[in-house]
């Protein structure tokens, strides 16, 4: 990804019929469709058939195969309902005749009701900290080929700083948490329904990771295979993904070749935007 244009080029689906959307990828240094990238394009077809008066509020989403980055995606629309003050759709994503991810979102009209929120965790601010690909310079040298993956997903459209360096230290193994800040590159105005999209694909990112590092000690990380089964995504608040986000992530749970992962997304003033989970598949080549 050269820059955010691109990226919001990439999500914004070609319509080919009412319902019918068209989506390109973007290419991999893994081979498999970027789950995120899935996400967004997803939330862009539904948010095209929708009232611009309703902004979405949840997706529930499951990735079925693999995607094929050299392949467009198709993407079909199933209006399901629109009422009063709340539309659903279902969106499947069709590769090759057969559909490689499925996901239900709902969209509300804005209205007043109860607030509260959990508090944001206390962390210096994103100026004080490195990003993710500079903090990966330590690994050059000692771990080759984690580096060459790390360096080989570098997003120019999206910004990463993590707080806690991992999984480069070895005082985060045994703990199932990271607090990551992130935000777009450049600034610019973006529409709240762009800003779901962007935020929806940026949510992918290492969530699921965030169950292996209690387990950092006891395999190699290279031989580590990692796929997304499903993802599910509230929007809470408001937010401007131009300036900064903090992405709150844990692992309550990992067993049976699976873990999940759980992330709360704050602003900078500590105002709860978005919550996130995901279930994925973990296997380690022996």
């Amino acid at each position: 990804m050269n820059n955010l244009l691109d990226l919001i080029a990439l999500l914004d689906l070609e319509k080919l019929d009412d319902g019918l959307f068209r989506g390109q990828n973007y290419v991999t240094p893994w081979g498999r469709v970027f789950g995120g990238q899935v996400l967004g394009q997803a939330l862009n077809a539904a948010y095209q058939t929708i009232d611009p008066a309703r902004i979405a509020h949840s997706l529930h989403s499951y990735f079925i195969l693999p995607g094929d980055v050299n392949q467009p995606i198709i993407y079909q629309v199933q209006v399901i309902r629109d009422g009063g003050s709340f539309s659903t759709r279902r969106v499947t994503a069709i590769q090759k005749g057969r559909p490689i991810f499925v996901m239900a979102a709902s969209f509300q009209l804005e209205q007043k009701g109860l607030s509260h929120q959990d508090e944001m965790p206390e962390v210096e601010d994103p100026e004080n900290f490195l990003t993710d690909m500079e903090q990966s310079e330590i690994l050059k040298e000692s771990l080759p080929d984690i580096y060459k993956k790390i360096q080989a997903r570098k997003q120019n459209a999206l910004e990463f700083r993590p707080v806690e360096k991992v999984p480069f230290e070895d005082f985060m193994n045994g703990k199932s948490m990271r607090n990551v800040w992130m935000k777009v590159t450049e600034k610019t105005d973006i529409p709240i329904p762009m800003q779901h999209q962007l935020l929806a694909y940026a949510s992918d990112y290492d969530l699921l990771l965030t169950a292996v590092y209690p387990h950092s000690k006891e395999f190699d990380m290279s031989k580590l295979f990692v796929a997304s089964l499903d993802h599910a995504m509230w929007f809470h608040r408001e937010f401007d993904f131009v300036d900064w986000l903090l992405y709150a992530i844990e692992s309550p749970s990992a067993s049976n070749s699976r873990g999940m992962g759980y992330g709360r997304i704050f602003d900078k003033n500590g105002r709860l935007v978005s919550t996130v989970m995901q279930e994925g598949l973990i296997r380690i080549s022996r």
